[in-house]
C-alpha cells in the first residue's frame, strides 16, 4: 500500500511523541531515583542545609571558598633543602624550576586563605620560607604586600596580614567531625592558575607522612583524592557547605604532580597555631615529656599487651608533667581527653591543640589493666609558662647581648659578595658575638639552618630560640664560618 505525504507525516508525528514521553518518563524516574538514593547517603551534619535534588553539588562550596583564597608570591632567597627530595611525598610550594637549593634566588608560589575581615591569612610556612617579600593576589586581581606575623615550622603553617577591611573570609569547620568517605572541596592556584576547585572525598585521618623535619614535628593530616599540584599549598580543604576543615600542604607523588593522594593540616591545629600566632607572635607548645613509638601486634606480642593500637611509651623525661603525673616507661596511652588515640599522630594532634599549663586527662594500659591521670603540660625548657617572642623581643637589647650593630645587605653588596641575602656584622664590641669569636665584616645567612635575609630574621630566630644558637655565613674574602654562641 503507497502512503501518501500526509499518513507519513502523521507516523513520524506519533513516533516521535512516544518517543519523547519514553525518554520523559525514564529521565523522571532516573531523577526520583537518584533523589532517593542521596538522601540515604547525606551526611549528617549537613542536613541543615538543603543540597539541590539529585547527585552532590559543590556549587555552593565554590562561591563561598573562591573569593577567600588568594594567590602568593614568595621572593627572596633559600638554600632551605629540608622541604625537598623527600619522594614519594612531596611539598608542592615551589616551581621545581624555580628552587636552588644553594643560596639561589628563590621565587616560589603559593596559594593562601583569608581568615579574617581585616586581612589575616593563613599559609603554608613552605610557602613563605626563606622569603623576604610577599605579594598576595586576591580573587578580584587586587594585590598587597603582606607582613609575616609568625611562622611554625613544626605544623609547616605560617599567618601573613595584609593592611586591608571588608575582605571575604572563610570560617572554621570542626576537622574532628569530618568522616572518612565524606565529600570535601579543595580551592588553590595550581601552576599559577588562579581559583581552580576540585572535589574528591575524605580518605583518611591522622596521616603521618614523615616529610616535616622539625624536632617537633605534628603530622596528623587528613588524607583526600582531591587533585592538587604545585600552588595548591595553602589552599583550603572546605565541606560542602564551605567550613574550613583543612589547609592542603603535601602529595603522595614520585612525579612532583598529583597522582591520587594529596594531605592536608587538620583546622583544628590551624586555628590553634593561628590563635597563638596573634596572640603571642610564637606558637605556645605543651609537651607530655615522654618519647613514644606506634603500638602494633608484634610489639603487643613482645611485651604482652592485649591490644594492638594505640602509642606505647619508650621512655619519660625526667622533670616532665608525664612523669609527675606517674606515666612510665612501658606503659600504652589510648585515650587523650576522652579521645581515642589509636597511633603517635593522633596523640600528638590531641596534644598540639593544648599549651603549657594546660592539665590534659591521660587513659593509659600497665600490666594490662587501665589507668586515668592528669599530666600538665609543659614546653620545651620545663616550665608551665607561656612565653611571647613580642615580650623577649622588646625587653632585649640586642646591641648590647651581642655586642655589634646588624645591617641588611644591599643589593650591590649582595653582588659583591656573591650572596642572596644575609646581615652584616659592624662595630663589634664586647658581647656574645665577640666572645664566639665573630670578627667584623662577617655576613649571617643562616641561624640554626634557617636562612636569614634581614635583621629583623634574626631577631626573629633570637627571639624563638632559647639555649644553643648557632650561626653560619662567610666573610667579604669568601671564607666560610660557623659560630655557636649561648643565648
Amino acid at each position: 500500500m503507497r502512503l501518501n505525504w500526509q499518513d507519513t507525516t502523521k507516523i513520524i508525528l506519533i513516533a516521535g511523541i512516544s518517543s519523547l514521553l519514553t525518554v520523559g518518563l525514564f529521565k523522571y524516574f532516573e531523577k526520583d531515583k537518584l533523589k532517593v538514593v542521596y538522601e540515604q547517603q547525606q551526611p549528617i551534619h549537613l542536613t541543615d542545609y538543603k543540597l539541590p535534588e539529585g547527585l552532590v553539588d559543590f556549587r555552593l562550596a565554590a562561591k563561598i571558598a573562591n573569593p577567600a583564597v588568594v594567590h602568593i608570591k614568595t621572593t627572596g632567597s633559600s638554600s632551605n633543602d629540608e622541604y625537598r627530595g623527600m619522594n614519594p611525598f612531596e611539598f608542592f610550594g615551589f616551581p621545581f624550576d624555580k628552587f636552588d637549593r644553594n643560596f639561589g634566588p628563590l621565587e616560589a608560589t603559593g596559594s593562601g586563605v583569608i581568615l579574617t575581615s581585616n586581612g589575616y591569612i593563613v599559609t603554608n610556612n613552605h610557602v613563605i620560607d626563606g622569603g623576604s617579600e610577599y605579594e598576595v593576589t586576591l580573587f578580584d586581581n587586587r594585590k598587597f604586600n603582606a607582613k609575616l606575623v609568625g611562622k611554625d615550622p613544626s605544623t609547616d603553617l605560617a599567618l601573613l596580614k595584609i593592611d586591608a577591611e571588608g575582605l571575604p573570609y572563610l570560617k572554621f569547620g570542626d576537622s574532628d567531625k569530618v568522616e572518612v568517605g565524606e565529600w570535601c572541596v579543595a580551592v588553590g592556584n595550581p601552576f599559577n592558575l588562579t581559583s581552580t576547585v576540585t572535589a574528591g572525598i575524605i580518605s583518611a585521618k591522622g596521616r603521618n607522612i614523615n616529610i616535616l623535619n622539625d624536632k617537633f614535628k605534628i603530622e596528623s593530616f587528613i588524607q583526600t583524592d582531591a587533585a592538587v599540584n604545585p600552588g595548591n599549598s595553602g589552599g583550603a580543604l572546605v565541606t560542602l557547605t564551605g567550613e574550613l576543615i583543612g589547609i592542603n600542604t603535601a602529595i603522595a607523588s614520585k612525579t612532583g604532580s598529583y597522582a591520587g593522594y594529596s594531605f592536608a593540616i587538620p583546622s583544628r591545629i590551624v586555628q590553634k597555631v593561628v590563635n597563638d600566632l596573634i596572640e603571642f607572635g610564637k606558637v605556645q607548645r605543651g609537651f607530655l615529656g615522654v618519647s613514644i613509638q606506634d603500638l602494633n601486634a608484634k610489639l603487643a606480642k613482645e611485651y604482652d599487651i592485649n591490644r594492638t593500637k594505640g602509642v606505647y611509651i619508650a621512655g619519660v623525661n625526667s622533670g616532665s608533667g608525664a612523669e609527675a603525673a606517674g606515666i612510665q616507661k612501658g606503659d600504652v596511652i589510648f585515650k587523650i581527653n576522652e579521645v581515642e588515640v589509636n597511633n603517635s599522630a593522633e596523640m600528638q594532634e590531641q596534644i598540639g591543640r593544648l599549651r603549657p599549663g594546660d592539665k590534659v586527662k591521660v587513659h593509659y594500659l600497665r600490666g594490662n589493666k587501665e589507668y586515668t591521670t592528669v599530666v600538665t603540660l609543659k614546653n620545651s625548657q620545663g616550665s608551665e609558662k607561656l612565653s611571647s617572642s613580642k615580650d623577649k623581643n622588646s625587653s632585649i637589647d640586642f646591641k648590647k647581648e651581642l655586642g655589634a650593630d646588624l645591617k641588611n645587605l644591599t643589593s650591590d653588596e649582595k653582588k659583591r659578595f656573591d650572596v642572596q641575602g644575609g646581615v652584616v656584622v659592624l662595630n663589634l664590641t664586647n658581647g656574645k658575638l665577640k666572645q664566639a669569636g665573630v670578627k667584623e665584616g662577617f655576613i649571617i645567612q643562616k641561624i640554626n639552618k634557617k636562612t636569614v635575609n634581614s635583621v629583623d630574621d634574626v631577631m626573629e630566630a633570637l627571639s624563638s630560640d632559647d639555649g644553643g644558637i648557632l650561626l653560619e655565613g662567610k666573610y667579604p674574602n669568601g671564607t666560610k664560618a660557623f659560630y655557636a654562641i649561648g643565648w
